[in-house]
């Protein structure tokens, strides 16, 4: 299996980034997927995810009201709209599929990205 994000960089506090994350290699619409984010000198933590139908969709208590998931099951991609950027958010972002079909956080997961890095400063 293969994920591949992209969309990360460099923004301004109170910016706005989407990153994407394209798949392959195993059989998308059967997976939940997310992403999760791992700031330095700090544990990987759960940022977001949806359901293998797209219905259902979770969210990090600390980013509810700023980020949006989405996933597309005929690209097997998924992405993440971030709103309202603070430096607290500067991470390195990770795309994910879930081995449970609704549900990612606190779960096996089964398959990695490599992560894209986003930075929040002035």
């Amino acid at each position: 299996a293969q994920l591949l994000e992209s969309g990360g960089g460099t923004v301004q506090p109170g910016g706005s980034l989407r990153l994407s994350c394209t798949t392959s290699g195993f059989t998308f619409n059967t997976y939940s997927v997310g992403w999760f984010r791992q700031a330095p000198g700090k544990e990987r933590e759960f940022v977001a995810s949806v359901a293998w139908s797209g219905t259902l969709r979770k969210y990090a208590d600390s980013l509810k009201g700023r980020i949006m998931i989405g996933r597309d099951n005929d690209k097997s991609s998924l992405y993440l709209q971030m709103n309202n950027l603070k430096r607290e958010d500067t991470a390195v972002y990770y795309c994910a599929a879930g081995n449970d079909p609704y549900y990612m956080e606190d779960r096996p997961i089964a398959f990695w990205g490599q992560g894209t890095q986003v930075t929040v400063s002035s």
